[in-house]
């Protein structure tokens, strides 16, 4: 009975520590579990660039950024769950091309008071940290013609961006701003890529084709992009892994639906 009596202890000892271990084991667990559900709620951050540039060249005419390719943008953007924050070349009021309030999503954004304060108070490129952003996203209008191909901090940023692993994308003429990015390996970024921009013919039909710097599409294809262009006016989205581009105003929704995709199938 003495022996009866220890190996009942030794057992009832053993079944204590295994109901111990059973339980300690998924205490553990909820931190892992914690730790994925705080990174699911982290916002992700896009940074909307935009041009300073307010004069088609020698014309006097006005131009900037086109609202629809800013707002649009932006509502995918927040639909999405993301934070947006806008930064121009140099930084304070983004002129503005393009301000049509029979569209609603212009109209929304215009009588938004909290919108129009960012976007007349926007990041000068000197002042952003590219490792806050999980994408750079570049609008277009004529401006953006002008400043941001020679821009070198707007440059180094979205090389930054793309190398950490973020995504790149600019519809229209924001492609501009891509013609001069350099990676760390001395290769352009847009070289060997599938690229969209506004096309030659489109910038024709405008009759601006005399008045920009360059062409867009003469120029991307001599950095080695291999361009991919639509019919006119036809909305034509591109991608090539995180680099994201589309040919005209009618493409900026497809392009920030393309790149909340890219971000959220990052390898």
């Amino acid at each position: 009975m003495h022996l009866g009596r220890r190996t009942f202890a030794t057992l009832a000892a053993f079944a204590t520590a295994a109901l111990f271990a059973a339980c300690a084991t998924p205490a553990r667990s909820p931190a892992p579990d914690h730790a994925q559900e705080g990174s699911k709620t982290m916002k992700k951050r896009v940074l909307l660039a935009m041009t300073s540039h307010d004069k088609k060249g020698d014309t006097g005419e006005a131009t900037g950024a086109y609202l629809s390719e800013v707002t649009h943008a932006h509502h995918v953007f927040v639909n999405a769950g993301y934070e947006v924050e806008f930064a121009s070349v140099q930084g304070g009021k983004v002129p503005l091309d393009g301000v049509d309030r029979k569209d609603p999503i212009n109209a929304k954004f215009l009588d938004a008071p909290g919108l129009m304060t960012k976007l007349e108070t926007s990041i000068p490129a000197a002042k952003v940290d590219p490792a806050r952003y999980d994408a750079i996203y570049f609008a277009g209008g004529h401006g953006a013609m002008w400043d941001l191909p020679r821009d070198q901090t707007f440059a180094s940023l979205t090389a930054r961006i793309y190398e950490a692993g973020g995504v790149v994308a600019a519809v229209c003429h924001g492609p501009a701003a891509l013609v001069d990015v350099k990676l760390t390996n001395g290769n352009y970024l847009v070289a060997g890529k599938k690229v969209s921009g506004f096309t030659n013919e489109e910038e024709r039909a405008v009759k601006l084709d005399k008045v920009v710097p360059f062409l867009l599409e003469d120029r991307l294809v001599a950095r080695g992009a291999r361009f991919d262009g639509a019919p006119m006016w036809q909305a034509k989205v591109s991608v090539d892994e995180r680099l994201v581009t589309g040919q005209n105003p009618a493409s900026a929704t497809g392009v920030a639906e393309a790149t909340v995709s890219a971000i959220e199938h990052r390898q």
